[in-house]
């Protein structure tokens, strides 16, 4: 890996464009063509109708807070150069944000510290971390961008995962996300052809239950397959929600459901609370593993976790994250 990530002559200029967070080309085009251009901290860009129109929705999309999550960031900056350029289309008012812009300079998923744990009150040993700064960053650009907004608010956190997974492209909806709205985030991942839905009750301090809980966003952390090099991804594994967002952000009805998500809840979180931590499964364990009841998870000292439905199946195991942080969930299918 080079010492920047970004810098290459093979990425189209687009790409190169939005992994360094240069807005410039296309916030000039959205600006000629009349809109209120506004780049709120670095790595956000901004773009509202001058007109005061409750009815328009607010969309936010955020790319990049785990740094080696390339393939978003490739999907939305040729999706934006093409917007820019028939910028008249753009049916809602955007906010974009490059999440942790100095990891993705450096090719790593972080700094010093997950971004996406980083969106809650108290940050405890995370609040020395260099990412600390950048969430307070986008939290102010997103609640100012939604304070003034109509009804219709979306926020999608476009990312990757680090292992492969039982159900390719997955989402996970904050349960509180009022039910009309649910109803309509849910289709729009139907649309983009999300195979699972992960209902979840409480937050882990990410960046799309923050907007949900306190910018009342339908809000979704839409995880689209697997972690790849900047400018090396197979960008035909995102043309269903490529050809999905393009819909949302030009107001186009939404098409036919590909095939209805398989919906799932949280049966438990595993919290990770001492370096004795141990998961009973090796790194290679896909998300969406199946585990049988009384089956052991995981052992942190005098501490068992065991599945307590007859089926729950195990998404996001990381034994490596920080102490008091989640190491994983536990779902159970619901539809």
């Amino acid at each position: 890996m080079t010492a920047d990530a970004t810098q290459s002559g093979g990425l189209p200029p687009a790409v190169q464009a939005l992994a360094q967070a240069d807005f410039g080309a296309v916030a000039q085009l959205f600006a000629d063509a009349g809109f209120a251009v506004a780049l709120p901290a670095p790595g956000m860009l901004q773009v509202k109708s001058h007109s005061a129109d409750l009815n328009r929705p607010s969309v936010v999309l955020s790319v990049g807070v785990h740094g080696d999550e390339t393939g978003p960031i490739e999907v939305l900056a040729h999706l934006l150069d093409a917007l820019s350029r028939d910028a008249h289309s753009l049916a809602v008012d955007l906010l974009v944000c490059v999440g942790n812009v100095d990891a993705i300079r450096a090719g790593k998923r972080f700094i010093d510290a997950d971004l996406n744990r980083m969106f809650r009150p108290v940050r405890g040993s995370l609040a020395q971390a260099a990412e600390s700064a950048r969430a307070d960053d986008m939290i102010a650009a997103t609640s100012a961008f939604f304070g003034d907004a109509g009804p219709v608010r979306w926020h999608l956190d476009l990312h990757t995962a680090i292992r492969p997974s039982v159900y390719p492209t997955f989402a996970i909806v904050p349960d509180l996300v009022e039910e009309g709205a649910k109803a309509a985030l849910i289709a729009w991942l139907g649309q983009a052809a999300i195979g699972a839905i992960i209902m979840n009750p409480q937050s882990a301090g990410t960046y799309s239950y923050y907007s949900a809980e306190h910018c009342g966003a339908a809000a979704s952390t839409v995880e689209l397959g697997r972690v790849g090099t900047l400018g090396q991804n197979d960008l035909s594994l995102f043309d269903d929600v490529a050809q999905a967002l393009d819909g949302l952000l030009r107001g186009l009805p939404q098409q036919a459901v590909k095939a209805a998500p398989h919906v799932f809840k949280v049966a438990q979180e595993i919290i990770k609370h001492s370096d004795e931590f141990r998961m009973a499964f090796d790194r290679g364990t896909h998300n969406f593993t199946s585990l049988p009841q009384h089956a052991v998870i995981a052992s942190d000292g005098d501490t068992v976790y065991t599945v307590q439905h007859a089926e729950e199946l195990v998404v996001f195991p990381n034994p490596d994250v920080r102490v008091g942080l989640r190491a994983g969930l536990m779902v159970v299918r619901v539809a």
